[in-house]
């Protein structure tokens, strides 16, 4: 649980930075990456990538919370 937390809150950091949404604060980071991470890895299985280790668990929260910053970009307008 702790992993998750810590993984997530850096995904959605990072993932902020990517997508020029930063400065949303630190618990809305953990959400973002959180969830990110719950779709990135959806994605990747569905593709047949299967994360292992922390760094590429860390990609694949990234590459979700990017997905997820995106999603709520565009239904948001």
């Amino acid at each position: 649980m702790i992993y998750s937390i810590l993984i997530g809150a850096l995904a959605g950091w990072l993932a902020g930075r990517i997508m020029g949404a930063a400065d949303r604060g630190l618990l809305r980071d953990i959400i973002v990456g959180v969830v990110g991470s719950a779709i990135g890895s959806f994605i990747f299985r569905r593709i047949g990538f299967y994360s292992t280790g922390i760094l590429a668990d860390l990609i694949v929260g990234v590459v979700g919370a990017c997905l997820f910053i995106w999603l709520i970009d565009k239904l948001s307008r």
